[in-house]
């Protein structure tokens, strides 16, 4: 009877074991139906099942990591994966294993992947990354387990052995041959690339200097292409230009007096500064017809260009409306002052001949 307990004891055992990972209920009510089959007391039966219980969360709640290699034999310069999986809680502290470029003496790290968070549910997770590592020394290597620290506890992964072999040599046909001497390159455009385009620039830079050289000499611009001369017209010539605009707007014949008088002023404002040098534009009407006055060229056209002024500010200042006439003549006498004051160009070999 007593074999019998033990052995259903042991089922028991294994049948927890099994199932730690899966769902804890029916693991629960199995063990009840068992222990009451064995008549256990209750008082036992409930302890065990607690202690149970809480080697079960536990069991849940710890982490675990573990190594794999992608091939344990591998040849001297080939390459393998190493692979590391950690399960934890989302909420854990985790410093991972911290590797640089060297596993161990012998075993090198090319490079280390990028992590792989997966969620696995009941607030667990697992990370996963890989290690590229190579050797070029052949022996049998064991690879010491990664540590994992979680908050205060420490996990260690399981142990891995690499093999790393050398190449098979031929020794029974007894053929050795002597080092190959140097061998030269063969030759690649590419390769001279660089040195070509500088010498290309060199040249250029040169030529460059040489032609700056021979433009400075000759007197002559950098540029051979000749520079588009803005044709500027003469200022009386813009002043008539502007008083034919005016004129052919007709804004006295659509009641703009104001509007028309301001232009005419304006024109003949900016002649005065253009042909007498007087700062016209920033003058008022008495004050510029004091300055030019006594002014020879100003003399016969002094009256009228006094009559355009004034006449220009009433429309302007007294809101005064013109007749038709006083309009007409303000045009009229804009473009006698204008022409009356040009300036008469001399040919000097006229002179000469004369």
């Amino acid at each position: 009877m007593r074999i019998k307990n033990i052995k259903n004891i042991k089922n028991i055992e294994n049948t927890v074991i099994a199932g730690l990972t899966r769902n804890p209920l029916p693991i629960v009510k199995h063990l009840l139906t068992v222990f009451m089959g064995l008549r256990v007391k209750p008082a036992m039966t409930g302890l065990f099942l607690l202690f149970l219980l809480i080697s079960m969360q536990a069991q849940a709640q710890q982490a675990v990591i573990k190594a794999s290699l992608d091939s344990v034999q591998i040849l001297i310069g080939e390459q393998t994966l190493l692979h590391l999986e950690v399960a934890a809680n989302k909420n854990s502290q985790l410093q991972l294993p911290f590797v640089t470029d060297t596993l161990m003496k012998g075993v090198e790290v090319l490079n280390i992947s990028k992590t792989d968070t997966t969620d696995l549910g009941n607030d667990r997770m697992q990370i996963k990354y890989d290690y590229l590592i190579t050797s070029f020394d052949s022996a049998l290597y064991m690879l010491p387990p990664f540590k994992l620290i979680d908050g205060v506890d420490t996990f260690y992964s399981n142990e891995l052995a690499l093999k790393v072999s050398t190449l098979p040599v031929d020794t029974a046909s007894g053929q050795f041959y002597d080092i190959k001497d140097v061998m030269k390159p063969q030759f690649v455009l590419a390769d001279y690339a660089e040195i070509f385009y500088i010498i290309f620039a060199v040249c250029v830079l040169l030529l460059v200097i040489i032609y700056i050289i021979f433009r400075k000499k000759k007197q002559k611009p950098l540029l051979p292409f000749k520079k588009e001369e803005k044709i500027i017209l003469p200022p009386h010539v813009r002043a008539i230009q502007a008083l034919d605009t005016i004129k052919g707007a007709k804004l006295w014949q659509q009641g703009k007096d104001k509007e028309y008088h301001s232009q005419i002023s304006d024109v003949i404002r900016e002649y005065i500064d253009e042909r007498f040098h007087v700062n016209a534009m920033e003058m008022t009407s008495g004050q510029i017809l004091r300055i030019l006055q006594g002014v020879s060229d100003v003399d016969l056209v002094f009256n009228n260009l006094k009559q355009m002024l004034l006449l220009s500010d009433l429309a302007k200042f007294a809101k005064y409306d013109p007749l038709a006439e006083e309009n007409e003549l303000s045009m009229m006498n804009a473009y006698l002052f204008v022409n009356s004051t040009t300036p008469v160009v001399v040919n000097e070999g006229n002179e000469k001949n004369e």
